[in-house]
């Protein structure tokens, strides 16, 4: 069921910024990259937006920003919905990944009529999102606070690392 929800430019062009990585690079442009951002409906219902301030930038990990993923369970609000992405950094037995991962975030103590107009706009969302190779709907903190459900998502039992961290 589509919504009619439209998805903004700066969304799309958010999503096309992380999903390039530019190999060539300028330690400047490094530290501006989003490691992580939340999208929120406009309030008026009819947008998916950037969710003002609600951001993890690449230049602030091991800064201000400890540990990526503890920051991004963090930033999600604990009773509505929203829309993240995720630039994940894991090693796997073989090699060092990095995957986008879109996340629905759609806690039990949402509102009914938020948690429909999300499902219901999802797509509107991932259809902009073409190449995101791992989509996660998460329902509560407790499905968040272990990594060991994203690293499941992420390549199962080959994952030895996220953000540098064990699993």
């Amino acid at each position: 069921m589509a919504s009619g929800v439209k998805v903004t430019d700066e969304v799309i062009a958010v999503f096309n910024d992380m999903k390039v990585r530019k190999a060539q690079a300028n330690e400047e442009e490094k530290k501006r990259r989003k490691k992580a951002i939340l999208f929120c409906l406009s309030k008026d219902l009819k947008n998916i937006v950037l969710d003002d301030g609600k951001e993890i930038l690449l230049g602030d990990v091991g800064t201000t920003v400890p540990d990526p993923y503890e920051s991004l369970v963090k930033m999600l609000p604990p009773d509505d919905c929203r829309y993240a992405l995720y630039d994940a950094t894991y090693e796997t037995k073989e090699t060092k990944k990095e995957d986008l991962v879109f996340i629905f975030w759609a806690p039990d103590s949402a509102p009914l009529k938020s948690k429909m107009i999300y499902a219901s706009s999802k797509d509107a969302i991932k259809r902009k999102f073409e190449g995101i190779k791992h989509e996660w709907q998460v329902n509560g903190l407790e499905d968040l606070k272990d990594r060991h459900t994203l690293a499941e998502k992420l390549g199962g039992s080959s994952v030895v690392s996220l953000e540098g961290s064990p699993i």
